[in-house]
């Protein structure tokens, strides 16, 4: 248990009770009390851990596939490359990357203007639902939102797929007995999860919009705040 396996596994969880409580905690309380309402300050919270942890989540599981594939295509080195230090180095650079990412979304939504009080066509304060209710020019929010938020989608799903292509040329060539099945059953419960997180948010950010954008966005946002820290831990004890 003290493996980086298990390390990065242990920040995922609490990066996946934080993306939870910090939009369905609001929400259920709007339900008990039937005032559907979030102060500026309140939102601008919200928006802030909200993407701070979003991203944690995207660039805990591109860590995690590159620990799988170290420790399945350089297993001798494992313990060399993956040693605590390093493990703690990646661990401190994807906390500072991603409150750099949410607080520059943050702060450029401090500099517009929101000439009345607006409804929210979400149930948390997500970037581009708020940006629809600003009577300023928000060109360079939404310039800002396709760079960063393609880049921590895009980046981390690259690296991804680039460990697994590894993990796979090395499993097909492994000739023992069990010895493929073995070394794929290490990562298939991070597959799962890799499957369901990126499938729920490219349908949610790169496809296009529809008459049901605003249905679809809510139910996609859903899942990916609720469904998926749910799965979670159901997938990865399923070994």
């Amino acid at each position: 248990f003290h493996s980086p396996m298990y390390f990065f596994l242990a920040n995922l969880s609490l990066v996946d009770m934080g993306l939870t409580s910090s939009t369905v905690t609001k929400m259920l309380v709007n339900v008990q009390t039937q005032r559907h309402t979030i102060s500026y300050a309140g939102c601008l919270t919200q928006m802030y851990f909200f993407l701070m942890f979003g991203d944690l989540d995207s660039f805990f599981l591109a860590v995690m596939a590159y620990d799988r594939y170290v420790a399945i295509c350089r297993p001798l080195h494992y313990s060399t490359v993956m040693s605590p230090h390093v493990c703690a180095l990646l661990l401190t650079l994807c906390w500072v990357l991603t409150n750099a990412i949410a607080l520059t979304h943050t702060l450029l939504v401090t500099r517009l203007s929101f000439c009345v009080t607006g409804e929210i066509a979400h149930f948390f304060c997500d970037v581009n639902p708020v940006l629809k209710l600003s009577c300023s020019d928000t060109h360079i929010n939404y310039l800002m939102g396709f760079t960063l938020g393609g880049t921590v989608l895009v980046v981390p799903f690259i690296c991804i797929v680039i460990s697994y292509i590894s993990i796979v040329l090395a499993i097909l060539k492994v000739r023992t007995p069990g010895g493929a099945s073995k070394a794929f059953s290490t990562c298939s419960s991070h597959l799962c999860v890799v499957c369901v997180f990126y499938g729920t948010l490219f349908t949610a950010y790169l496809c296009p919009p529809s008459v049901a954008s605003e249905e679809k966005d809510i139910a996609t946002a859903a899942v990916y705040t609720v469904v998926i820290p749910l799965l979670n831990p159901v997938i990865y004890t399923l070994r």
